[in-house]
């Protein structure tokens, strides 16, 4: 049966967190994310609430003190400090990080704060060493248009991303700690999402802004989705841990049947958190934290983010209209912009006019591919090899068939390409009279791959095929 959202009174907000690819937050730690060395740092610690600015204590964080567990942090010299293991200060806040999230409340309409005030806030779980989690309102009172209407985007903040759980028992849980202070900017909406499909257009919509700045990390984990759901007569509901966008509908629609049913028992849920499970559904996982855990941070200085400099940034589908005004196809110019190649087959485009646009864009997107395909070689050229040859195609120097060729010796291409410069006329005349002169007899089909498998890369198949016609004749 397919529900009628606006009649079930559907409410829904994301909240987007994407790790930034600088250093760590308050260190200068690289942010390694999933340090491959061997951890030469352990503690163990062991965590209480404390009272927030309202003066109360955390409903969540209560929640977790009563497992009364103990906390073991695994870390490695190379991607953690003191400041993560919580026995030195906070430095000022990464510059680098603050500039990409005021970047993305540019493409996001937002209104950007005056002043930077970082705050703390309460975390037991385990999951800062501190006890609590650094965070800062970067901007409010943005926007964001989908085909389904305006959603309203009240705050995008600058946190510190949290450890990463490894293994844990009854008594303890351990913690690995080069997760922990890698910048993540968090983007929180308004409940104006009106259906579960309407939720994963907003999270990709917003996913490519964030990508678009070319600072943020990928791969899975990198980024994360929490969506609030409620319909009418239920409160709301926290869902963690959606990784794949295209399973947002799937697990939305179990959610609001999950409530209908509730509501319909006559059940009175407080608001809790509950988790994304892989089959679609969602189980409880804790109850909703609320103000009580926020209060300022004293060891980070404010920041005054006018007196910061800031680029602006070209969003990606804009990326892609460019090139596909080049004539390029759709899928290969968002191959090209999902690359990073957009201005430099936009440059190589303008620059060579004697090559099809989309021959540059295949060219430079495939290459690696079809040498490792036909070959078996792993080659890595760069812009420049790719430059030469582009040059030397233009000026009909060497031949597109030699492009594969020159490639796969996995050389500098300004060190290879003299050998593979087009033949004269003349001598390619002299040599197909030769190969037609040793094969007489031969049918011409048969004739012309033996020409183009002597002579491939001296001269163009189009001229092979058309001088061989009249010697053969």
């Amino acid at each position: 049966m397919e529900l009628d959202y606006r009649k079930i009174g559907f409410r829904s907000g994301l909240e987007i967190h994407q790790q930034l690819e600088t250093n760590k937050l308050f260190c200068k730690c690289p942010s390694l994310v999933n340090d491959p060395r061997k951890a030469d740092i352990k503690v163990t610690r062991s965590l209480r609430p404390v009272v927030g600015e309202t003066g109360e204590v955390d409903v969540a964080a209560l929640h977790e003190m009563k497992k009364g567990r103990q906390f073991v942090y695994e870390a490695c010299t190379t991607s953690s400090c003191l400041v993560e293991l919580d026995e030195e200060p906070p430095h000022p806040l990464n510059e680098e990080a603050l500039n990409i999230a005021l970047q993305v409340a540019g493409m996001l309409n937002a209104k950007i704060v005056d002043e930077i005030q970082v705050m703390r806030k309460t975390v037991i779980d385990g999951s800062n060493v501190s006890g609590f989690q650094r965070t800062a309102l970067v901007a409010r009172n943005g926007f964001l248009e989908t085909s389904k209407g305006k959603v309203r985007i009240p705050t995008i903040c600058l946190e510190e991303e949290a450890a990463k759980r490894i293994r844990e028992d009854d008594k303890s849980v351990t913690f690995r700690l080069d997760r922990l202070g890698v910048p993540l900017i968090e983007i929180g909406t308004e409940p104006d999402i009106i259906d579960p499909e309407h939720a994963k257009e907003t999270a990709e919509k917003i996913g490519m802004i964030l990508r678009s700045t070319g600072r943020v990390k990928r791969g899975i984990g990198s980024v994360r989705q929490d969506i609030n759901v409620s319909i009418k007569g239920h409160p709301r509901v926290e869902i963690k841990g959606f990784q794949d966008l295209r399973s947002i509908p799937k697990i939305l629609d179990y959610e609001v049947k999950r409530q209908m049913k509730e509501a319909k028992q006559g059940n009175k849920p407080e608001p809790h958190v509950r988790k994304a499970e892989p089959d679609m559904t969602t189980s409880f996982l804790r109850p909703m934290p609320g103000s009580a855990r926020m209060y300022p941070e004293t060891d980070v200085v404010p920041v005054k983010p006018a007196k910061l400099k800031m680029e602006k940034v070209e969003l990606i589908e804009d990326k892609v209209k460019r090139i596909e005004s080049l004539g390029i196809g759709a899928d290969l110019a968002k191959h090209v912009v999902k690359s990073g190649k957009d201005r430099f087959v936009e440059e190589s485009a303008k620059k060579y006019r004697n090559l099809k646009p989309t021959f540059i864009a295949e060219t430079a997107m495939t290459s690696v591919s079809q040498v490792k395909k036909q070959f078996n070689i792993d080659i890595s050229p760069s812009d420049d090899d790719f430059e030469i040859l582009f040059k030397e195609l233009n000026d009909e120097k060497i031949a597109k068939e030699s492009i594969l060729e020159i490639l796969k010796e996995n050389k500098p291409v300004k060190e290879v390409i003299s050998k593979y410069e087009l033949m004269p006329d003349e001598d390619l005349k002299r040599e197909l009279k030769k190969i037609a002169d040793e094969n007489k007899g031969v049918p011409f089909n048969a004739l012309i791959g033996k020409a183009m498998a002597n002579l491939r890369g001296k001269a163009s198949g189009k001229k092979i095929a058309e001088l061989l016609k009249n010697i053969a004749k």
